[in-house]
């Protein structure tokens, strides 16, 4: 295989879960021939270790949360069916403040709908992506893995370095890509899902945008003494907000209450708190989350990353779109990192769905033109929220402090508030 050359309709960089949904959005789509659209993967880890979910069981799964948009596309690409037993329903959402007043209550019952959205752990997610490709019947027919493997050199336009004559091209209509097997291949669409380090946006050149929130954001998995109830919790602290989400019990702990905490704090604070010992770390959590669960029965592994606003400074490239963290990282403060990426994804297949059906180039400037336009917007309306609320809640200054008491409760009598912020974090 080596040195060889093959040509598809799209290349997908990265098998994670931004490429595994991409590639099963696309899986279906045919061209004006009937046939399907033929996709190639290419993925760092082996197949067979990406497709395999060993984190099933455990009570250290990393998790996300799923907004309401999100499942429901999960649900139409036909992937759910794998996931319902693993995702846990949110049906209502508390938000209050340490020390304060003011509370604010969202329930599903109020926006028609039976959850806010879900909480499924990551390899979950992506054993569901991979199970739903192969029920398509596809796998091994449209669907084609290069892996373990990565991209080497991408030609934009005409031609490979000298090393390579036999591959000279000046076809603009298709971008060719090196891998570090030696193969070839070449498409009319490269779609970068390779994560916050994408080797396709920095081969591109494409600058990025980079601010230190000066945060950390500490996650684990927690027991607690009191059942969640499917009710996930917001509480704004000294040390910084607290976020905790319900989770589905393991099969192993079928009656335990398990949650997923995500602590946003200074990286002084967390450095001090990361210090403490399970049973320290549990009376802190408690004496800042307060009783409302009751007691923390017991913490599983801690982890802790620093948070940092990442853009990408333009989304497409010739024949190439950016699609989820290679694009853009923001604040978990409302949970919408995985779901901006989502919508990255399905923005793009509706797209090339769209070309495919009036018969147009995939790859064209107009389809990427339109792609980043939409993904621009989208983009700025999330960063524009997560970072009003980091400003707002992660914040201990007393007027902010007041403020935030006053909105929290105000929210609760002002309906079209309300039900603009719910329907943004619901993903529509």
């Amino acid at each position: 295989m080596d040195n060889q050359k093959r040509c598809f309709d799209v290349i997908i960089s990265g098998g994670g879960l931004s490429g595994s949904l991409m590639a099963l959005s696309l899986s279906k789509l045919t061209k004006k021939d009937g046939s399907l659209l033929s996709i190639a993967i290419v993925e760092a880890l082996p197949y067979q270790k990406t497709i395999a979910s060993n984190d099933d069981n455990l009570f250290d799964a990393r998790v996300l949360a799923l907004s309401h948009g999100s499942a429901s596309y999960i649900k139409k690409l036909g992937a759910w069916p794998f996931l319902v037993k693993k995702a846990c329903a949110i049906t209502n959402i508390d938000i209050s403040d340490r020390g304060h007043f003011a509370k604010t209550r969202l329930t599903a019952k109020d926006h028609g709908v039976n959850a806010l959205g879900y909480v499924v752990d990551l390899a979950s997610i992506g054993k569901a992506n991979l199970q739903t490709l192969m029920t398509h019947n596809k796998l091994g027919q449209n669907i084609h893995w290069f892996s373990p493997d990565s991209i080497e050199k991408i030609a934009w336009h005409n031609e490979f370095p000298a090393e390579f004559p036999e591959h000279k091209s000046t076809d603009t209509s298709q971008v060719q890509v090196k891998l570090s097997s030696g193969n070839i291949l070449s498409a009319s669409l490269l779609l970068a899902c390779d994560g916050v380090q994408s080797p396709c946006r920095k081969l591109a050149n494409i600058e990025v945008s980079c601010e230190d929130y000066g945060q950390v954001a500490l996650i684990a998995n927690v027991t607690t003494s009191q059942a969640h109830q499917n009710k996930a919790f917001e509480r704004f602290t000294n040390h910084g907000p607290i976020a905790m989400l319900p989770l589905s019990a393991i099969a192993a702990k079928p009656n335990e209450s398990r949650c997923s905490l995500v602590w946003t704090m200074t990286p002084e604070d967390s450095e001090k708190i990361t210090q403490l010992d399970d049973e320290d770390f549990k009376l802190a959590l408690e004496d800042a989350f307060g009783r409302y669960l009751g007691e923390i029965s017991y913490v599983g592994k801690r982890y802790s990353y620093p948070l940092v606003l990442l853009q990408a400074k333009q989304q497409t490239h010739h024949r190439m779109a950016l699609i989820g963290n290679a694009s853009h990282t923001v604040h978990p403060i409302a949970g919408q990192g995985f779901n901006l990426g989502l919508r990255d994804v399905q923005v793009m297949a509706q797209l090339v769905a769209s070309a495919l059906k009036n018969n147009q180039d995939i790859g064209s400037f107009a389809l990427l033109n339109a792609y980043q336009e939409n993904r621009e917007k989208d983009h700025r309306e999330i960063i524009q929220l997560t970072d009003s609320l980091v400003t707002l809640f992660a914040n201990d200054l007393p007027p902010l402090i007041v403020g935030r008491n006053i909105g929290l409760q105000a929210l609760n009598f002002l309906s079209p508030f309300k039900g603009a912020l719910v329907k943004k974090t619901m993903g529509y």
